[in-house]
């Protein structure tokens, strides 16, 4: 299983520089093999709230993107539940203090290390550098 990041994903609902190499990308991975958590879907429409509250995206555009992630991850990914156990491994990763994460980046962590992912894949560089110190497999998967 190849686990994704809310990170890795926007560029394919938003357009930004790497939209492309992230759309190329996820094209040559095999199917089936592609997850995400409920916790993605939060991520995504906190952005997105927060694309709207700087003006930057009006409300409508906000839902349709939203939909759009919707579809796509319908289609394409496994979408996997967080329990109990994923909260309380997030609780103990930023115990390292040197890692740097965050709740969320811990969460996704925790979720793709529980939930037996091969791989998390990201563009959050804190994320990837956490996960490093911690002897997880992570990747930014495409070429800055």
């Amino acid at each position: 299983m190849l686990y994704f990041d809310t990170s890795f994903l926007t560029p394919l609902i938003l357009e930004e520089d790497t939209s492309a190499k992230v759309e190329t990308f996820l094209t040559g991975l095999p199917a089936g093999e592609l997850a995400i958590s409920h916790w993605t879907r939060t991520e995504f429409a906190s952005l997105l709230a927060r694309e709207v509250r700087m003006r930057t995206l009006s409300p409508g555009d906000a839902w349709a993107a939203l939909a759009q992630f919707d579809r796509l991850t319908a289609e394409s990914f496994h979408v996997l539940t967080p329990h109990a156990a994923d909260f309380d491994l997030a609780t103990e990763y930023p115990k390292h203090h040197e890692t740097g994460l965050r709740a969320g980046d811990a969460l996704h962590l925790a979720i793709a290390r529980n939930h037996g992912a091969h791989i998390c894949y990201s563009l959050d560089q804190g994320l990837l550098k956490a996960a490093r110190l911690l002897g997880l497999s992570a990747s930014r998967g495409i070429e800055p």
